[in-house]
């Protein structure tokens, strides 16, 4: 039997327009792209829900059944590579901030992939320049030159201040961290490096030490030399107000703070004062930090903070080295990079994800040098920097530019932020709204006086309510009870009015679930 004889069945759904959306032709064309109308069947309610219009017609799905698909995950993929929802979403096909479900359903993504597709999916202008370099040269390692590593460095290092000009190319952001490592302990002969509780910087055994969420963490030894200290949050921890971070979206905590002063901030540097007393040596390897924590849930630490941090630890002989894995690349709106809302220069800079807009690539920037001490050795990378990667990264560069997606990270970032704060005020479970950009996370707790966690089968009831009127976010959190933002750099206003459309509705379903248990 044939696989498209195989599968034609399996798009069948009952009602005259789930027929319509799994068809082919102009009939569905009109209906999921001139009218927006979206419709999900597995909800009880009739109501319907606007989504906005989309032109794009995907293509029919002709793989294997569903069934089969389970089957065989459970079969033959690692158990640790979990999903999301009771019924997994099997995705077929995307287009920039569209997803498209096996079954012909349509989904606004919030979460690119976890903070990586950031111009979009199946960018035009970046899968041309992939399907040429495929039928060009694929890969030739670090041994040989081409010309697109030295064309796309020249390019990536342009957009970072001096002496920041040094560029060591890899795969993934673990990889990319992992040599900042290296690198830190290398150049300061010194081994501890200071990271935040609440951090994430990859799993590998060398970084695992540095990422701090216990959900990460496997039980052989991983974190020596990695001393953490308190995290600056100013909605969860200790101290914080409603002046401390750099967001159109405050916390509703009262505020201590006196003018020209901020009390969180200077809370937070004694205890990392207090760190640098009693927890290391007098000479340290360095200091990573994420500008805004990623999947801790877009955690954000107080105006001016990491400017005092960078200068202790320098004084201690240590280099400062910023994470960009998911705030680079113009997420956050007002800069290129996060750590320039701060106002510093880190000694060295990793990115990945949003890099290669889905393609497996990552980089570390660092100065001369830094970069010099690693060359007594010979780090080697197979595939970092290979023809591929460099194409598609450059071609990420001139979308981003092209496309003006940093301002539209700034514009829409910011009235989402603002529109979502309504839900603050209107639902007791919505503890705090924050980020910058298109970098947000919603905290949900039990209610605002405690700010104790949501528990997670509600946070989960809400993520599948959300999915099913067609809005796929993420979550994470050290008690994975922050709902987490961070859709394709393109989505627009109406996007924007849709997805909170969209929480608002799932808010409400949770609010009536919970007063019919009572």
């Amino acid at each position: 039997m044939s696989l498209a004889r195989k599968t034609e069945g399996l798009l069948r759904w009952g009602s005259p327009l789930d027929r319509l959306l799994s068809g082919d032709g102009p009939a569905r064309a009109r209906l999921l792209g001139r009218r927006g109308l979206f419709r999900q069947p597995e909800l009880k309610s009739s109501a319907c829900l606007h989504m906005p219009p989309c032109d794009f017609v995907p293509e029919k799905y002709e793989s294997y059944l569903y069934e089969d698909v389970m089957k065989i995950r459970k079969q033959n993929v690692s158990p640790s590579l979990t999903t999301y929802y009771k019924k997994p979403v099997l995705l077929h096909q995307g287009h920039m901030q569209w997803l498209f479900g096996h079954d012909g359903r349509r989904y606004l993504d919030l979460f690119s992939g976890i903070a990586t597709v950031g111009v979009g999916h199946c960018h035009p202008k970046v899968t041309a320049a992939a399907q040429k370099q495929l039928g060009r040269l694929w890969h030739t390692s670090s041994l040989y030159m081409h010309p697109a590593i030295q064309e796309y460095t020249e390019k990536l290092t342009s957009l970072l201040p001096d002496p920041l000009k040094v560029i060591y190319l890899t795969n993934s952001g673990s990889e990319a961290n992992d040599l900042a490592m290296v690198m830190a302990r290398v150049h300061t002969r010194s081994f501890d490096i200071i990271c935040f509780r609440g951090g994430y910087h990859g799993n590998s055994p060398y970084t695992m030490g540095m990422t701090s969420i216990g959900n990460y963490k496997h039980g052989l030894p991983h974190a020596f030399g990695c001393p953490t200290t308190m995290l600056p949050d100013v909605f969860s921890g200790p101290w914080g107000g409603s002046h401390c971070r750099d967001s159109p979206v405050q916390t509703i905590r009262k505020c201590s703070c006196s003018p020209g002063s901020c009390h969180a901030k200077d809370q937070y540097i004694e205890q990392f004062k207090d760190t640098l007393a009693t927890c290391v040596p007098k000479k340290i390897a360095g200091f990573i930090a994420e500008p805004i924590q990623g999947v801790n849930g877009a955690v954000q630490y107080p105006m001016g903070f990491l400017k005092e941090a960078f200068k202790l630890v320098r004084e201690r002989g240590g280099i400062c080295i910023a994470d960009e894995v998911q705030t680079g690349f113009g997420r956050t709106g007002s800069h290129f990079w996060g750590f320039e809302g701060h106002g510093v220069v880190p000694d060295i800079v990793t990115m990945a994800k949003g890099i290669g807009n889905g393609f497996p690539m990552a980089a570390l920037v660092t100065t001369a040098e830094i970069a010099g001490s690693l060359a007594q050795g010979v780090p080697f990378n197979t595939f970092g920097g290979n023809p591929m990667a460099c194409v598609v990264g450059s071609a990420v560069l001139d979308a981003i530019e092209e496309d003006g997606l940093q301002k539209n990270c700034e514009t829409v970032g910011t009235y989402l932020l603002l529109q979502l704060a309504k839900l603050r005020d209107e639902f007791e479970i919505v503890g705090d709204v924050r980020g910058k950009g298109l970098m947000i996370g919603i905290q949900m707790v039990k209610d605002k006086d405690s700010r104790q966690p949501l528990p997670t089968e509600e946070i989960n009831e809400i993520l599948e309510d959300c999915k099913d009127m067609g809005v796929l976010i993420g979550k994470g959190g050290v008690h994975v009870q922050t709902f987490r933002i961070k859709p394709p750099m393109c989505i627009t206003k109406e996007d924007a009015d849709f997805a909170v459309e969209v929480f608002h509705t799932a808010l409400t379903r949770h609010k009536e679930r919970m007063a019919t248990a009572k």
